[in-house]
């Protein structure tokens, strides 16, 4: 989009891989001067106000180099992912290895189908647990921490896996799954799904958003983008995960047509509208893992924009898991206002070393991508704090190298005596022992699968601040 098209902002900083070649990130590294790169949209302004230094260069450098490296893997990627995912699912379905090969030999082999309620994404793979933790006490914070992870885990999944987990296991309303449309991608590439949980009191609408997919090019260059649109009043905020929720070429009207193409924050509010308007008594919550709880971060600052009191006030809470950055300081006090002013309960779950909360960088000299709210951070013995950011926030310090790949050896240790030492529920199958291999020698990959967040949300000892509390021990416990 170029910027005589840009109609709701004024203030903005665009970056287009496909545009940039290998000279002009080289370039780029020994020029101060972005005004003459292709691949950069912003107003002279806005770029006039940007400090130009080698490290935001750099930044900018290897975000574009990353994505143009996954734009040309996409393909080769995917299949290797499908592959991956298939293998586990066919093993499943034959009933193990050497029933597999029996039945090769014997023509009686049994081929997953993935559209089924058997067939379990590589994410799911790692960890089959679909059940709740029925030790947890329904109504808390903790068993809606429990039960958004769950949510949050099987958004992964295909409808048909969702809906029965849904229905059967959780004996919950299974309301929809959405696919939802990108208009600047011109694709549909936003998952989610609602339920309702009548267990709880009052009766909560749950709305899930799927995550990162492992192998999908297109949701890591989501990640990796480093783009933002500055909103009037509200700061700056992630383009590419405002692009995802459904922003408009013309921004965030209060109503759309939509012309054939749903859109996730336009579709799901209205489905919002529509139950609560039935039920007064119903809330709702939001939450999602990695890209999933960067949309659900983003929702209430869309509904804030349009004036959507009513629906704040039912919004009980936001509940994200491995989330990244979604905005800068500004839209993070904006953020701070519109959760006090609606008494919003909203969890940020950081586990360990996880590399996906710390991007977008943090970085003052040209991005300022900022967290709001306290962070709940667990570490690899499932213990919990409340934080203002988790530790190493920008996650490339030599100076946490050598602890990372300790950890990271101590996990893959630890995945073999877990089931001793918490119980046969949490024993972890050969899929993500392989998984953890990866994690010594890229330390905080591995962290970011749900698997440690459902134990984390499970096992984790955390001292919460109460209503109680001192402002001197709330404190504390953030320091």
């Amino acid at each position: 989009m170029s910027g005589t098209d840009m109609k709701f902002c004024s203030s903005y900083f665009l970056l287009d891989p496909t545009k940039a070649s290998v000279l002009d990130l080289l370039i780029l590294l020994f020029s101060r001067n972005f005004t003459s790169t292709r691949f950069i949209d912003s107003p002279p302004d806005t770029l006039k106000s940007i400090r130009r230094s080698f490290a935001s260069r750099l930044i900018v450098a290897l975000a574009i180099l990353l994505q143009k490296i996954l734009i040309l893997i996409r393909k080769p990627f995917a299949f290797v992912g499908a592959l991956l995912t298939y293998w586990p699912n066919i093993l499943t379905a034959n009933g193990g290895f050497f029933k597999l090969i029996l039945h090769l030999l014997t023509g009686k082999l049994v081929k997953p189908e993935e559209s089924s309620a058997a067939f379990t994404s590589f994410t799911g793979c790692t960890d089959r647990r679909v059940e709740l933790d029925e030790k947890i006490n329904v109504g808390t914070i903790e068993y809606k921490s429990m039960l958004s992870i769950m949510a949050s885990k099987i958004a992964y999944e295909n409808k048909s896996f969702i809906s029965s987990v849904v229905k059967n296991t959780w004996k919950m309303d299974f309301v929809g799954f959405y696919d939802f449309y990108n208009a600047f991608q011109e694709r549909n590439l936003t998952l989610a799904f609602v339920f309702k949980a009548s267990s709880t009191n009052p009766n909560l609408i749950v709305v899930s958003f799927r995550g990162t997919d492992p192998f999908d090019a297109d949701d890591w260059c989501t990640d990796l983008d480093i783009s933002w649109y500055e909103l009037k009043n509200v700061g700056k905020v992630h383009a590419g995960f405002s692009r995802a929720l459904g922003l408009q070429k013309n921004g965030w009207p209060k109503e759309i047509l939509p012309l054939g193409q749903q859109y996730a924050y336009y579709t799901i509010r209205q489905k919002l509208r529509d139950m609560l308007a039935k039920d007064k008594n119903l809330k709702f919550i939001l939450t999602g893992h990695s890209l999933g709880g960067a949309l659900a971060a983003l929702f209430p600052m869309v509904l804030a924009i349009h004036g959507e009191d009513e629906l704040l006030e039912k919004l009980e809470g936001v509940y994200t898991f491995g989330q990244p950055r979604v905005g800068d300081e500004e839209f993070g006090e904006f953020m701070k206002e519109v959760v006090r002013k609606h008494g919003i309960q909203y969890e940020r779950f950081v586990y360990n070393n996880d590399i996906v909360p710390r991007i977008p960088f943090d970085d003052k000299a040209l991005f300022s991508f900022k967290h709001y709210g306290s962070c709940i951070y667990f570490n690899s013995l499932y213990k919990g704090k409340v934080k203002e950011d988790a530790p190493n926030a920008n996650y490339f310090s030599l100076v946490w190298l050598i602890p990372k790949v300790l950890n990271g050896a101590w996990e893959f240790i630890r995945s073999f005596i877990i089931q001793f030492w918490k119980g046969k529920e949490y024993k972890e199958n050969w899929i993500m022992k392989s998984v953890r291999v990866l994690g010594i020698i890229f330390p905080g990959v591995t962290n970011h699968f749900p698997l440690d967040y459902v134990n984390s949300t499970r096992l984790g000892v955390l001292a919460r601040p109460s209503a109680t509390t001192s402002p001197e021990d709330k404190l504390a416990l953030i320091a």
